[in-house]
């Protein structure tokens, strides 16, 4: 999730790089954020990984979703710095997950989308490490650390705020209307909700309350920058559907093997995994 606008937002402000000489009728300008400090960062993530660990009774789960994280937030990082937007940071949230920060507003819509779909395509190559586990040792729990990695990102695509995908097609139902935007963001941010509150994933839930609720409140849902152009609506929409399709395939790669070669079973595992039946 990027902060542009996870478990990422696009309502922080724009910084100005720090100047070394400043005129006395000039007001300072904030300084660059320096990030999460390394002490807190590393407690934040070991009260993450220990309450994922706590919640599944899995330490490969738990190092698959940590690892999955990092590498889904260092994805967005990335795009951020190519496009102008860092230095950026990568935050962890306790118990939650993460989220990276950028230093600068995308500089047009475009850039924000590219940003969003970071994440989730960078995301997946966290598997890989998870995949040679399970050729190397025929363990089946490997492949479960890469089918947690799969869910993560295929979640943070959801159109709801302020998950990933919100960023990649709320500008492209914007451009029907802003109230188409603001419509689909509200009923899909709705059903997230219920979907976490059903399937006990609390603090996730009350998480996208929140943000669902911010969303209502705020008055201008678009950012600063030059709006998508058609030619880019359909490459963000287009881009959006690689993204989910590769964190299908890469689920339904690593759970397979465990359902007996049977995609139907792979399937229903994969339900399971999401709250939807056994």
């Amino acid at each position: 999730m990027s902060d542009t606008g996870p478990w990422g937002s696009r309502d922080g402000k724009a910084v100005a790089p720090i100047t070394t000489a400043i005129p006395a009728s000039s007001p300072a300008e904030p300084p660059l954020d320096k990030g999460q400090h390394p002490v807190w960062a590393v407690i934040s993530t070991l009260l993450l990984g220990g309450f994922i660990w706590w919640v599944s009774g899995s330490w490969v789960i738990a190092v698959a979703a940590i690892w999955g994280l990092l590498v889904h937030e260092y994805g967005h990082v990335l795009a951020m710095n190519r496009l102008g937007m860092g230095p950026a940071r990568i935050y962890i949230i306790p118990f939650l997950g993460g989220v990276a920060r950028s230093q600068r507003l995308p500089k047009s819509e475009w850039d924000g989308v590219l940003v969003s779909l970071a994440g989730p395509g960078f995301g997946l190559l966290a598997a890989i490490p998870f995949f040679a586990g399970f050729i190397a040792t025929g363990e089946g729990m490997w492949l479960l650390g890469a089918a947690v990695i799969a869910l993560i990102n295929l979640v943070n695509l959801a159109p709801a705020p302020p998950l990933d995908g919100s960023k990649a097609l709320g500008p492209v139902l914007a451009r029907i209307h802003p109230n188409v935007e603001r419509g689909a963001m509200v009923l899909i941010g709705a059903l997230m909700v219920f979907w976490g509150i059903t399937t006990g994933r609390f603090i996730l839930a009350v998480f996208l309350a929140i943000a669902l609720i911010g969303h209502l409140r705020r008055g201008a849902w678009r950012p600063e920058g030059r709006p998508l152009t058609g030619r880019e609506a359909g490459q963000s929409v287009g881009l959006f559907l690689a993204a989910a399709v590769a964190c299908v395939g890469v689920g339904v790669a690593a759970l397979m093997p465990l359902a007996g070669g049977s995609l139907p079973g792979a399937v229903t595992m994969a339900g399971g995994f999401l709250g939807f039946g056994g």
